[in-house]
C-alpha cells in the first residue's frame, strides 16, 4: 500500500526529530505529503478543569511557545509546508483522529520510547491515538538518552 499523506504528531522537543526523519523516509518511499501537528492541551484539563483562577494567559504563553517551537521545525525541515501543518488546542487523541480525518491522511507516526508497551511522546493519552485511528499508525522507537 502506497501512503499519500502522513500525518506526523510532535512534541516539539528535539525528540521529535527521528519521528520527523522516519516519516519524510516514507514520504519520499511514496511521494506522500508530510503534515505536522502539535497538540496543546487546555491547562484545565491537568487540573480536572475545576480551576480557582484565570488560566487564559498561561494558556496563551504555552500556546505562543508552541509556535515559536514549530516556527524552528519549519526552519529545520524547509520541505515541509507550514499550510499544511497544524497547531490546534484540544485533547491529543480527538485532535489527531479528526485532523486525519478532515486531511485524508492514511499514515499517523508517532514516538514512542517503549518503557510500557507503547508509552508515546505526547503523554499517556496518546497511546489512545492507535486506537479508532480511522488510519495506520506507525510508533517509532525513541533511543533513551544516556545519562
Amino acid at each position: 500500500m502506497e501512503y499519500q499523506h502522513i500525518l506526523v504528531a510532535v512534541d516539539l522537543t528535539e525528540e521529535c526529530d527521528p519521528v520527523i526523519k522516519r516519516a519524510k523516509a516514507i514520504a519520499l518511499a511514496n511521494g506522500a505529503k508530510v503534515s505536522l501537528v502539535h497538540i496543546v492541551e487546555p491547562m484545565a484539563m491537568a487540573f480536572g478543569g475545576d480551576v480557582p483562577m484565570d488560566l487564559s494567559q498561561l494558556q496563551q504563553q504555552q500556546f505562543d511557545q508552541a509556535k515559536e517551537r514549530m516556527e524552528r521545525l519549519y526552519n529545520k525541515y524547509p520541505d515541509i509546508n507550514r499550510g499544511d501543518s497544524h497547531l490546534v488546542y484540544g485533547q491529543p487523541r480527538q485532535e489527531i483522529h479528526q485532523l486525519a480525518k478532515d486531511q485524508q491522511c492514511d499514515l499517523i507516526v508517532v514516538g514512542s520510547h517503549g518503557r510500557h508497551g507503547l508509552a508515546l511522546l505526547l503523554g499517556s493519552t496518546a497511546n489512545d491515538v492507535l486506537h479508532g485511528a480511522p488510519c495506520d499508525v506507525l510508533a517509532v522507537r525513541l533511543q533513551k538518552k544516556e545519562s
